[in-house]
């Protein structure tokens, strides 16, 4: 059983043959899709993908740093309404990215503050988007005396990076594609990672592995990301299913 940490299947790229992905995903062994939200345009994707496949799909609340701009408190507010209503399984996908543009940086710290906030009253984990940002989310993570469980998804740091993180004691690191890329240098780093420290993802549709690299991503590559931390760590496809499936579980739904 593989477990995708992070999917977003509800994107249009999937709206042709989306039904399809998500079988073919479960009949490779992909059993659990966890979907971030991105913003209120995409909440009702997500929430039907959850009623057609109540097992397998399961959402996330929050406000995504790139969709934070001069409305993000009317967001805010959106999000702030549905962690009232129901339950997630966790407040993401949240963080700030200084990738593209950096115009509302004090809203997007603004907007990640209060996000974790929400996580520590409602007992949420976290699931953090981190570009180009690593020293600005590490230095508010660091203000709070006590953190929520939380993955940082997508991680493509160094291995000082990865040790600052896993030091705050209740993260895991998301693997996805990008450790299989010749050049990403990711690779060298897992390798020096304990693999109870982390957990498997697609990010798809973004970020395919090789030798889909360029392609649009599926949750059914995930086991593509597996083979190569297998190769990586010197254990079996196997091992690494149940042991990156099994610290999912512990954070998602413990």
């Amino acid at each position: 059983m593989f477990i995708d940490t992070h999917t977003h299947l509800y994107s249009e790229e999937f709206n042709e043959d989306r039904f399809t992905c998500i079988k073919q995903a479960i009949s490779n062994g992909v059993s659990r899709f966890y979907m971030p939200n991105v913003d209120s345009e995409s909440i009702d994707g997500m929430l039907a993908l959850e009623a057609q496949f109540p097992e397998h799909c399961f959402p996330m609340m929050g406000l995504h740093p790139c969709s934070v701009n001069g409305n993000y408190e009317k967001e805010l507010e959106i999000v702030k309404t549905w962690l009232d209503k129901r339950r997630f399984k966790a407040i993401g996908e949240i963080g700030i990215d200084l990738y593209w543009d950096k115009t509302f940086i004090k809203e997007q710290e603004l907007a990640f503050k209060q996000q974790i906030d929400w996580a520590l009253e409602f007992k949420y984990p976290i699931v953090i988007h981190c570009r180009n940002a690593f020293d600005e989310i590490y230095a508010i993570l660091s203000m709070y005396s006590s953190l929520p469980k939380g993955i940082f998804h997508c991680f493509s740091g160094n291995l000082d990076q990865a040790k600052q993180i896993l030091s705050l004691g209740n993260f895991k690191l998301g693997i996805g594609g990008v450790v299989t890329f010749k050049n990403s240098g990711l690779d060298k780093i897992v390798e020096q990672l304990d693999i109870n420290d982390l957990v498997l993802e697609t990010d798809a549709p973004y970020l395919a592995p090789v030798p889909h690299r360029g392609k649009r991503n599926e949750s059914n590559y995930l086991p593509l990301v597996a083979q190569k931390l297998a190769l990586l760590k010197n254990i079996t496809i196997e091992e690494i299913a149940q042991i990156t499936s099994n610290n999912a579980l512990k954070l998602f739904e413990n």
